[in-house]
C-alpha cells in the first residue's frame, strides 16, 4: 500500500510539473471578470502582442493577427487541455493585418490596404507558404484603415473600408463602404455606403442576412452619438447614413444640414456611446445551453475619450425570430469599478467544441468561456 501511495504522489508531481501554470497577472484579471450565471472563463493562449482578428482553422486551429506587430500567428490545443500550448509565427512585417478568414484550406490576412491568402497553410505551419496577393486596390490610410474579413453563405468574401477621419465627406466612394468580392479577389463590388468604421461582421443564422458594428463619430459628448448594429437588406446602394445621420437619430451639427434621418438605413440595435463594439458573432453551437443559441455576441473594445469610460466587455443579444430583444453582459469587468482598465476584448469566435474564444489586444491574450451549468 505504501508503495501504491508512492507511485501515485509521484505520477500527480510529474503532471503538475508537466502542465501549464496560469501566471498570476492571468490569475488577478480573471478573478475581477464576472460572467452570466454558469459560465466560466479561463486563459486559452497568451504573449500574442497585440492579438486582435481571429479565425478557426482545421483540427482546432486558431489563426490570430496581432495589428501594429505586423505578424500572424497560429495556435493550437494539441492536448485538449484548454490551453493552446502550440504557437507558430506565420508572417511578420505586415500593415495592420487585423482581418483574418479561412476558407477551403487556405487563410486570409485583411492588411489595410491589400488581401494576401496562404494556401494549403493547415498542413503547414512550421514551414508557412508564400502568401499570394487577391487584391491590392484599398486604401491605405491608417484612420479607420483596419480590416475585418468574412465569407459570406454565397462563398463571396466580405469586409468594409472605413472613413479616413473622425468627421469628414470623402469624396472617393471606396471610403465608408461595405464591399465583397470572390474569393480570388475578381468581382470586386460596393455594397453599401455610410459606414463609419466596421471592425465585425458576421450572418445571422435566423435570416442569413449581413450585420455589422459601426462606431459612431467622436466630440458630439460623452453619450452622442450611440454605437450601432446594422443589417445590410441585400440590396447594393443602400446608404447608413455616415456622416449626416448617426444611429439613425441624430443629425452631424456640420453635415447634416439640410439632411433627414429618415432617408439613411437606421441600426437595428444601439449601444452606449463610444463603446466600440468591433468583433461580431452569432453563437451557432451547442456548447451553450440552447436558449444562447442564434443570440449575437460584441465585443465592446472600450471608450477613450468619453469622461467616465465605458465598455470593456462582451454583450449579448438575445434574438426571437430575427429581432433582438435585450442585451445582457456575457463578460464584464475589464474595466473595474475605479475606472483602471484591465483588458480590451475584440474579436469573437466560436471554438470546434462550441465553447468562445475572445481575443484581448490589452494583455495579448485569448479566453475561453465555456458552460458549466
Amino acid at each position: 500500500m505504501k508503495t501504491v501511495k508512492i507511485i501515485l504522489l509521484l505520477i500527480l508531481i510529474v503532471s503538475a510539473s508537466s502542465s501549464w501554470a496560469v501566471p498570476a497577472d492571468h490569475v488577478k484579471r480573471l478573478k475581477q471578470l464576472k460572467l452570466l450565471p454558469g459560465f466560466r472563463i479561463s486563459i486559452f493562449a497568451d504573449n500574442l502582442p497585440n492579438a486582435r482578428g481571429m479565425a478557426l482553422g482545421d483540427n482546432g486551429v486558431v489563426y490570430i493577427g496581432n495589428g501594429y506587430k505586423g505578424k500572424v500567428y497560429a495556435v493550437q490545443d494539441k492536448d485538449n487541455d484548454g490551453y493552446a500550448e502550440t504557437r507558430y509565427t506565420l508572417a511578420q512585417g505586415l500593415n495592420y493585418p487585423n482581418g483574418l478568414a479561412y476558407r477551403n484550406g487556405n487563410l486570409y490576412v485583411g492588411a489595410i490596404s491589400r488581401i494576401t491568402r496562404y494556401d494549403g497553410i493547415s498542413g503547414r505551419l512550421a514551414n508557412p507558404p508564400k502568401p499570394k496577393t487577391i487584391y491590392d486596390k484599398l486604401p491605405s490610410d491608417r484612420y479607420h484603415g483596419l480590416k475585418y474579413l468574412r465569407f459570406g453563405p454565397d462563398g463571396k468574401l466580405y469586409t468594409a473600408v472605413g472613413a479616413p477621419c473622425n468627421i469628414c465627406n470623402p469624396t472617393k466612394p471606396i471610403y465608408t463602404s461595405l464591399v465583397r468580392m470572390n474569393a480570388n479577389g475578381t468581382n470586386f463590388e460596393i455594397l453599401a455606403r455610410g459606414i463609419r468604421n466596421t471592425v465585425g461582421i458576421d450572418f445571422n443564422p435566423v435570416n442569413n442576412s449581413l450585420y455589422f458594428t459601426d462606431n459612431g463619430r467622436d466630440n458630439m459628448g460623452d453619450n452622442t452619438p450611440q454605437e450601432e448594429l446594422n443589417r445590410w437588406s441585400g440590396k447594393t446602394g443602400e446608404h447608413f447614413g455616415y456622416p449626416y445621420c448617426h444611429a439613425g437619430n441624430v443629425i452631424d451639427n456640420f453635415f447634416g444640414a439640410g439632411k433627414s434621418c429618415g432617408d439613411y438605413t437606421s441600426p437595428v440595435w444601439r449601444f452606449r456611446a463610444h463603446n466600440a463594439p468591433l468583433g461580431l458573432r452569432f453563437y451557432r453551437g451547442n456548447q451553450f445551453p440552447a436558449k444562447y443559441k442564434n443570440n449575437a455576441f460584441v465585443a465592446m473594445h472600450g471608450s477613450w475619450n468619453r469622461t467616465i469610460p465605458d465598455g470593456y466587455r462582451v454583450v449579448m443579444l438575445s434574438q426571437t425570430n430575427g429581432k433582438f430583444t435585450s442585451a445582457s453582459d456575457l463578460v464584464k469587468g475589464w474595466l473595474t469599478p475605479l475606472g483602471k482598465i484591465i483588458g480590451r476584448p475584440v474579436d469573437i469566435i466560436e471554438y470546434k467544441d462550441g465553447t468562445m474564444l475572445i481575443s484581448d489586444d490589452w494583455n495579448g491574450a485569448i479566453y475561453r468561456v465555456r458552460y458549466v451549468g
